[in-house]
């Protein structure tokens, strides 16, 4: 009969055993889950912030070609209003000179009389007694 109690006790053991393992076996596969619901999450934070990046990156984007086509748009305007001084300023020197060429005609020329075909000079005075 020993022999059957020693039977006994090793199976108890075994027994015993094997639901240690079991045990084991369940909180492994427990944190295991645990820690992939944390990496899951963290994924998803850091996908959250990735386009959220993206985004003002794109944001960034369409500023920058604003601000480079206003850019463009004031340089014009400079070139324009340069234009428009340097005009300007030929126009000024043209009145100008019109101006004393004009002016040194009108002192230059004097009126000659003209002779009618009997000999008087006509245009310079007028007959108002008739």
């Amino acid at each position: 009969m020993a022999v059957t109690s020693a039977s006994g006790a090793q199976s108890a053991s075994g027994g015993l055993w094997a639901q240690l393992q079991l045990q084991q076996a369940r909180r492994n596969a427990d944190q295991a889950e645990q820690q992939a619901a944390a990496l899951q999450s963290q994924a998803r934070s850091a996908q959250s912030v990735a386009d959220r990046a993206q985004e003002n990156a794109r944001s960034l984007q369409i500023q920058s070609r604003q601000a480079q086509g206003d850019a463009s748009q004031a340089r014009l305007n400079l070139a324009t209003q340069n234009s428009v001084g340097e005009v300007q300023s030929q126009l000024g020197d043209l009145r100008t000179q019109i101006a004393d060429v004009l002016q040194s005609d009108i002192l230059s020329t004097t009126a000659a009389p003209v002779v009618n075909t009997s000999g008087q000079q006509t245009g310079t005075l007028v007959n108002v007694t008739a």
